[in-house]
């Protein structure tokens, strides 16, 4: 391996081995912060509908292909309706986590939705009361082309939905209103195609369904011959008296304009239709799902204009705290650029991102001192045995002290450090290299002293008195 490579690796792996306990900090906090948080939705949900082929089954559909795109699965429930929906999503054991639900359905009579955990996630689309009968029963009953009230049904047999759809509750609370008794009138609570079957072969004189005009049996019978559509002439004073109604047009010939079908405006009264959740429910299904009706809902249609639904009126259940958000502010604003699932995980933890990095702030001062320390202290270890063997100077034989210092530079070899260290490195060595010199400089300094000890210790020449000295003549002069 390269030394710069080496090197850098080095420098890679202290600097995570000193912010280790740093790291694992964080990561803690992070998963406690996700553990509490729970950001992640649940895969699969599941949406109790309505019957099948009415509108709520349709819609279903729509909203499972629309949430299919996130990776969640819906799983549609078949129901007999909105009364059936509201007994699964009480029910805590049935599994139910959303449903439709038709407005003035609540077969409680209004108990508080917080008593049951149930929130709202917005009003979806008007859901017309059609008041279908054969043409002949009327003429033969009434002597008249058609019905002009409610309380012109007495004597007649009219099915009026299973038990769990909205409908038979909504019917019977029309007929006290039009001072309709009960003993007047043969209610039949019949699921939806037996009952237009029997309507098409005369067995009963009318039909009364609660839908959206999408339902394919609602399309069938406002092109079906011998087949009227009751014209609620009162529409208006019915959307005064009971708040869960409003009061819509059925537009001339917007069933088949060819045709000119209807052939004059037709009013009627409609509750409207609403998702309502239990109370658990992850957020980020809510936001997917009323993301989800923005884009079914919003087009305009036989009733509505363009974005009129969904919207927050008339829910009669307290709205979830995630669905006011998105009819508020719109989708959330990373959503509008990064992928879902990234774009909800930070949505839903940056309040806790925030808090762990102020309490990482602090604590990242202490990394790199603490890395300083680590890569020194990998040094100035050595100094402490480097002092030892420079203190028995003259204690020890300095022989001895040189293999001690052979020993410490032989280990020397195997330190690492990285390379904006390696000064340190370095200077030990010198400072080695010194106190070697002083034990060696010491040794000479001895051998000196003693020599000079020696000399003055050998006994001096006796000296001869001048008198006595002999005399030596220079060559030059000599005979």
């Amino acid at each position: 391996m390269p030394n710069a490579l080496r090197h850098t690796l080095l420098s890679v792996r202290e600097l995570l081995i000193t912010a280790g306990p740093l790291i694992l900090l964080t990561i803690g906090l992070l998963v406690l912060a996700y553990w509490v948080l729970d950001p992640t939705p649940p895969k699969r949900v599941v949406l109790a509908t309505g019957v099948p082929q009415g509108a709520y089954a349709e819609f279903g559909k729509r909203y499972a292909e629309q949430l299919a795109g996130f990776g969640i699965e819906v799983e549609l429930r078949n129901t007999q309706g909105a009364a059936e929906n509201l007994a699964l999503l009480r029910d805590p054991d049935s599994g139910v986590d959303i449903a439709f639900v038709q407005g003035g359905s609540d077969a409680e009579g209004g108990a508080p939705a917080e008593a049951h955990q149930l929130e709202s996630l917005g009003s979806l689309f008007y859901e017309p009361v059609w008041l279908f009968y054969r043409a002949d029963s009327a003429r033969r009953r009434l002597k008249a082309d058609s019905l002009t009230s409610i309380g012109q049904l007495a004597g007649w047999r009219i099915n009026i939905g299973p038990p769990g759809s909205g409908v038979p509750n909504l019917v019977k609370t029309l007929a006290e209103a039009n001072g309709l008794e009960g003993s007047e009138v043969t209610l039949l609570q019949e699921p939806q195609t037996p009952a237009v079957m029997a309507l098409l072969a005369g067995e009963i004189d009318a039909v009364v369904f609660a839908s959206a005009p999408e339902a394919l049996m609602v399309q069938m019978l406002l092109q079906t011959p011998g087949i009227a559509l009751f014209d609620f002439v009162q529409a208006e004073a019915y959307s005064r008296r009971f708040a869960f109604l409003n009061a819509v047009t059925l537009p001339r010939g917007v069933v088949d304009l060819a045709r000119d079908e209807p052939p004059a405006d037709v009013h009627l009264i409609a509750p409207t239709a609403t998702l309502v959740a239990r109370e658990n429910l992850h957020p980020a299904l809510v936001q997917l799902f009323v993301q989800a009706a923005q884009r079914i809902h919003g087009p305009g249609g036989w009733f509505q204009r363009k974005g009129e639904f969904p919207n927050i009126t008339r829910t009669e259940r307290p709205l979830a705290g995630e669905a006011e958000r998105f009819y508020r502010n719109g989708a959330p604003f990373l959503q509008r650029y990064l992928p879902f699932w990234v774009a909800n995980l930070v949505d839903r933890m940056w309040v806790a991102l925030l808090s762990i990095v102020a309490i990482l702030i602090p604590l990242t001062r202490v990394v790199p001192p603490l890395y300083e320390f680590r890569m020194r202290s990998r040094v100035f270890r050595w100094y402490g045995q480097l002092r030892a063997v420079e203190d028995a100077q003259g204690e020890r034989p300095r022989e001895d002290l040189e293999k001690e210092l052979d020993v410490i530079e032989k280990k020397l070899e195997h330190v690492s450090v990285p390379l904006s260290y390696a000064d340190e490195l370095y200077a030990l060595r010198g400072h080695i290299a010194m106190v070697r010199a002083r034990l060696r400089g010491a040794k000479a300094d001895a051998s000196i002293e003693g020599e000079r000890a020696e000399r003055r210790a050998a006994p001096k020449p006796a000296r001869v008195p001048s008198g006595d000295r002999p005399t030596y003549s220079s060559d030059e002069g000599s005979s």
